[in-house]
């Protein structure tokens, strides 16, 4: 990639890993954070992992794993449009996940009510602060350091999401590191600010494209959403007898390709009222990596439609409940018998925080096994576990 913005991140101007490493004779530094993040165990289990129908449901349906992959193949088109760092961007989108729990968000909310409930005083749970955790501390792969040892500039991209308590306690372990800009109200890079947007486009579309595979959204209710509907009219004034998969497909992918040239136009814009830029600059400014006005309206829509009409749906409700009840289980036994834990974790202080990293890092399969050999008990999954619905297609 060929960086002619100055406002994009340099590799060779990081602010550098937390342990000193000699650089790599043929990679720059972020290229080195998005191989090691590929090469992590955490990575490899999030393809067992829930992006909104669990694993087992239909074999081609998004998982975390797929998800990642989508969200960084748009920071990267997105990234090169406006030169700046594609790599960089590739690494965080690749490792934006890394800390979700088993069953999606309901796996993080019974992380976090157990926690709270066992000690009031508990920070609780959050998968976007769990991510770092991740590359810093419980991947244990190299002889020298815990975690993966990752760029600031990655790291900081990564934890999208922190709340003042937390980053006061990044702040003390790692002053005027990645937790200081939730104190002052700083940006991140231009990079982690494109993954942002990534990652809300990447789920938006799939999430769409899953619900319409699932049987529980049907085209009639996304030609109530202005941006789908546009879309789709074009396709069938180009394509009239089109049908069905190709239609969805079509028409998605257009909504894909339109939100990314608004990110790019709209941003363009943005850059180019600021004189002298650098990477820094950017964290001293509002935002500069977004959807223009009109745009994000229609964009709005589909996330509060998801939301009524995907995420709460009681196929998929049920499901979840199940997830956190299977979560909430496993993080009572482990905690009253830690015995049944790796010795990594059980030989841990605090406990129930070792208990909360054991859960986190499980893939839905696992977590499941692990609660029927804990509990004996099977539970009345609206889909067989054992027997994924698989598309011909």
């Amino acid at each position: 990639m060929v960086r002619s913005n100055s406002w994009a991140s340099d590799p060779i101007r990081s602010r550098g890993r937390r342990h000193v490493e000699p650089s790599a004779p043929t990679r720059d530094d972020f290229q080195r954070d998005r191989d090691r993040v590929v090469h992590s165990t955490a990575f490899r289990r999030l393809v067992y992992k829930t992006q909104v129908f669990l694993n087992h449901e239909g074999d081609l349906f998004r998982t975390r794993l797929t998800h990642s992959i989508e969200v960084a193949q748009l920071a990267r088109s997105i990234a090169r449009a406006l030169a700046l760092n594609e790599d960089l961007c590739e690494a965080i989108a690749l490792a934006h996940d890394l800390g979700h729990t088993p069953f999606g968000h309901a796996g993080q909310d019974a992380l976090d009510a157990s926690l709270r409930r066992t000690d009031p005083s508990s920070i609780g749970f959050e998968h976007n602060f769990q991510s770092l955790r991740v590359v810093d501390f419980l991947e244990q792969r190299y002889p020298a350091f815990d975690g993966l040892n990752l760029t600031f500039e990655t790291r900081e991209g990564i934890l999208k999401h922190c709340s003042r308590r937390r980053a006061r306690l990044l702040e003390e372990q790692e002053p005027g590191g990645v937790g200081r800009r939730f104190l002052e109200g700083g940006q991140p890079s231009l990079e982690a600010q494109i993954c942002n947007l990534a990652d809300a486009i990447a789920y938006n579309a799939h999430d769409l494209d899953d619900g319409v595979r699932s049987g529980l959204l049907t085209f009639e209710q996304l030609r109530t959403l202005p941006l789908f509907a546009r879309f789709q009219h074009d396709v069938l004034s180009e394509f009239p007898a089109l049908r069905s998969k190709r239609l969805l497909y079509e028409t998605i992918r257009r909504m894909l390709s339109a939100q990314v040239y608004d990110v790019i136009d709209a941003s363009k814009a943005l850059l180019a009222e600021h004189a002298q830029p650098d990477a820094d600059t950017a964290r001293g400014l509002q935002p500069l990596i977004r959807h223009s006005s009109p745009l994000q309206s229609e964009v709005a829509q589909v996330q509060m439609f998801l939301r009524e009409q995907l995420y709460r749906h009681p196929r998929v409700v049920a499901t979840t409940d199940l997830g956190r009840q299977v979560v909430g289980d496993l993080f009572e036994a482990y905690l009253g018998e830690p015995s049944q834990m790796p010795r990594r974790y059980r030989t841990r202080e605090p406990l129930a925080e070792a208990v909360a990293d054991y859960i986190a890092g499980m893939t839905d399969r696992f977590a499941l096994k692990e609660h029927s050999r804990l509990t004996g008990s099977v539970l009345p999954w609206p889909v067989d576990p054992q027997g994924a619905a698989t598309d011909s297609e």
